[in-house]
């Protein structure tokens, strides 16, 4: 420590200059680690509460995937009940669904992965032609679900496993006591997409779906994306059926001579108040299509997707049609996240891959190129 002496002679202790750097440098090491362990244990936080909301979403989705399963089984028995002639491997199969399902229903946290694999091969066995259309098409949505919910559940795992196996956060036992999350797999179907030859199913076992719905319909839609990767969709019913709800992303019918990218332009500025032009849409990307009833009607309907980013944004519809009016009750900028949660909770969400689509989206929105054609989705 050097002495200095001030003017009316008294000395002064001074530290000398290379004390005072260290010192500062210790100080903004500790600062820079102090946050690092607040800023990482946060993020630790956050990626298991995402696990546990895809572990509810998947569970909710299995359980759903159970008690058709269940409905399945009891159709399949009554049919032989009525049948004098009756059918051992029919009542075979229908005995051990029901049984296998109950016990996927039952199971615990741990033996929850083999009871479900034990139901999938189970539900692999059934021959679709002993089971009706409806339920063949209630069966169809409870695999796509439960798919969708597995792939964000593994993936909620993977990231949350990536950060606790860093070497710091072991040696700080950031993770505290929360046990480590497993990922969860099940035997899938091996068709690709996996709900395509349950809807081909359905369309040739049922006299009103498919051909029967008339004219094909064009349609344009818009993935309307902000900075932070949600996606705009609105929340619709159908007014002759107002009990169910489902969630969709702006767009609509072809009129006239328009092309998709007229159409599109026109839609998202009917339905957001948002005008856009031609050249800051991009796509089409994708293209599904969809035989449904709505408002009385057999409606089939081929979709093209294009993607726009914007900033957050509130909705303005007063270019409504009085259809959409009566239909359209709320919009919602939703990441994946929320999609499956929706899902979850009964309300199905339009293209039903949306979720697992979003970061192809995502990439296709910052520059990436668009495809030469649109890619079938479901």
């Amino acid at each position: 420590m050097a002495a200095v002496v001030d003017e009316e002679g008294v000395a002064i202790n001074v530290l000398p200059l290379w004390v005072l750097v260290l010192t500062a440098v210790l100080v903004a090491v500790v600062v820079l680690c102090v946050t690092w362990v607040l800023s990482t244990a946060s993020r630790l936080d956050r990626l298991h509460i995402r696990y546990d909301k895809a572990w509810h979403a998947l569970d909710a989705a299995l359980a759903r995937r159970a008690v058709v399963a269940r409905s399945v089984a009891d159709l399949m028995l009554r049919s032989i009940a009525q049948d004098d002639a009756g059918s051992s491997r029919m009542r075979s199969e229908a005995e051990q669904l029901a049984s296998l399902a109950g016990r996927a229903e039952r199971a615990d946290r741990d033996h929850r992965e083999d009871a479900e694999n034990r139901l999938s091969a189970a539900l692999s066995r059934i021959r679709l032609a002993d089971v009706s259309p409806q339920l063949v098409s209630e069966l169809a949505d409870a695999e796509a679900r439960v798919l969708i919910a597995r792939r964000f559940h593994n993936d909620a795992v993977g990231d949350t496993l990536a950060l606790r196996r860093r070497r710091p956060v072991r040696l700080l036992k950031l993770a505290g006591t929360a046990p480590a999350p497993h990922h969860f797999e099940i035997v899938e179907r091996h068709y690709d997409p996996p709900v395509e030859l349950l809807r081909e199913t359905v369309a040739r076992s049922s006299g009103d779906l498919g051909a029967s719905g008339g004219e094909l319909r064009r349609s344009a839609r818009i993935v309307v994306l902000d900075d932070s990767g949600k996606v705009l969709l609105m929340r619709g019913t159908d007014p002759q059926e107002p009990g169910s709800a489902f969630w969709f992303t702006p767009g609509g019918g072809v009129e006239g001579d328009e092309s998709l990218l007229d159409a599109a332009v026109r839609e998202m500025r009917e339905e957001t108040g948002v005008e856009v032009t031609a050249k800051e849409l991009r796509g089409p990307v994708w293209k599904r299509r969809e035989d449904f009833r709505f408002n009385g009607a057999e409606m089939r309907s081929e979709e093209f997707f294009y993607v726009y980013k914007t900033r957050e944004f509130e909705p303005v519809t007063d270019q409504f049609t009085e259809l959409e009016v009566s239909m359209v009750s709320e919009y919602r900028w939703c990441d994946s996240v929320d999609i499956q949660q929706l899902c979850a909770d009964g309300e199905q969400v339009y293209p039903r891959e949306l979720p697992s689509l979003l970061s192809e989206a995502a990439r296709i929105a910052n520059g990436a190129q668009v495809p030469t054609s649109p890619r079938v989705i479901t």
